[in-house]
């Protein structure tokens, strides 16, 4: 009777110490400045990356439960112009070692180079700059946001599977717009596309939103875009200043893609395959809103580490960050394949989607767009053209 009593004790404390064991997950974001609509149909979104964040940690916890494992998620909010390294000092402190990190790409390398930093593995959900996955890598770091570099090869390839070779590039204003004309400029060299003008925006956008802006940019843009022939304008605007306007007022009728238009992106609201329907029903019920690219990295990362853990049945931050690494990962991202981790430069492979306004146009890799090891590879800085040296 005492051996039965003892078992039954053994039996019952076993989930309680695998509860107690939790996995805490931090979510790091930074303070910026409110991006001012285009459209009055744009909202100011408060909880960008965070809420795919609280979903991700919400999806680890409901598979949590059938493995006795608990996930808990810590939320922080870098200051603006305040150093990343007492955030992260304050993280250490609390030992937590998984880190979303919703930052741009300096803050991000200043926060993965701290002295604390050093036993953290932080997942990039939101800088998409090709240099903190070449010259710039980390060892610490992984990337669930895909690289520019990614984004402008899953346009190049559905573009050349159309036949549109003859490009028309236009480029904003900021430091992210001429990285991304940058890397478009690599893609239709590497794709065979030609890119036969380019220009660059020099319209205020506040006009537009004026009595008589359309008037303005009725005129203005007809005039900026009488180039030669081209097959598809190819806009740069990280920013959202002017992409939107660009639609039905050029010279040409001629498509917009890019930024705008058909936009390359991670993730949109109008996706519905693979699942996807059931991934925004959660998300909006969460949220209230549909989930972006940016949410979507972020949940990306959270359930990146959630799929470790379970996998490997460990809470031992060492033994997930290396399943994470290895070849036997692989992530369901609703995107119709498994996405898993570069060992070169650890950008997250994953299908780029082509979106329209109201509904999924292609996804990327193109068919044909062959590759050695995955076809995802395709897209993106391969291996041997990759410059991270870890």
């Amino acid at each position: 009777m005492r051996l039965l009593l003892a078992c039954l004790v053994l039996l019952m404390s076993i989930p309680a110490l695998a509860e107690n064991d939790a996995i805490t997950i931090a979510v790091v974001t930074q303070e910026r400045e409110p991006v001012q609509p285009v459209s009055p149909l744009d909202g100011e979104i408060k909880d960008e990356g965070v809420a795919g964040a609280r979903l991700g940690i919400a999806d680890n916890a409901t598979t949590g439960r059938f493995t006795g494992q608990r996930f808990t998620l810590s939320e922080r909010t870098i200051p603006k112009d305040a150093s990343p390294v007492d955030a992260i000092h304050a993280l250490a402190a609390d030992g937590i070692r998984f880190v979303v990190a919703d930052l741009d790409a300096q803050v991000l390398l200043a926060a993965a180079s701290a002295p604390e930093a050093h036993g953290m593995l932080f997942l990039n959900s939101r800088a998409t700059d090709d240099e903190v996955r070449n010259e710039a890598c980390r060892a610490n770091i992984l990337h669930t946001a895909p690289s520019r570099a990614m984004l402008a090869d899953g346009l190049a390839q559905y573009l050349m599977a159309k036949r549109w070779r003859k490009w028309f590039l236009i480029t904003g204003r900021t430091p992210g717009d001429r990285l991304m004309t940058r890397v478009y400029r690599r893609a239709a060299k590497r794709f065979g596309a030609e890119i036969v003008a380019e220009k660059e925006w020099t319209f205020k956008p506040g006009h537009a939103r004026t009595d008589t802006g359309h008037v303005t940019l009725q005129s203005e843009i007809p005039a900026l875009t009488q180039v030669q022939d081209h097959d598809v304008l190819v806009v740069a605007d990280e920013a959202n200043e002017f992409g939107d306007y660009l639609p039905g007022r050029t010279a040409r009728p001629r498509p917009v893609a890019g930024t705008h238009g058909l936009v390359t992106t991670a993730w949109s609201a109008v996706s519905e395959q693979w699942g996807a329907t059931q991934l925004h029903a959660r998300f909006e019920k969460l949220a209230g809103r549909r989930m972006n690219a940016v949410d979507y990295a972020a949940w990306a990362a959270v359930r990146a580490v959630g799929e470790a853990a379970i996998r490997t049945r460990s809470s031992d931050p060492s033994v997930i960050a290396a399943y994470l690494r290895g070849s036997d990962f692989s992530l369901s991202g609703f995107k119709g394949q498994g996405q898993s981790f570069r060992p070169w430069d650890g950008q997250m492979r994953q299908p780029i989607l082509i979106a329209g306004p109201r509904l999924l146009v292609s996804v990327s890799p193109q068919a044909g767009y062959l590759h050695r090891g995955s076809e995802l590879d395709s897209l993106g800085f391969d291996r041997e053209e990759s410059q991270c040296r870890l």
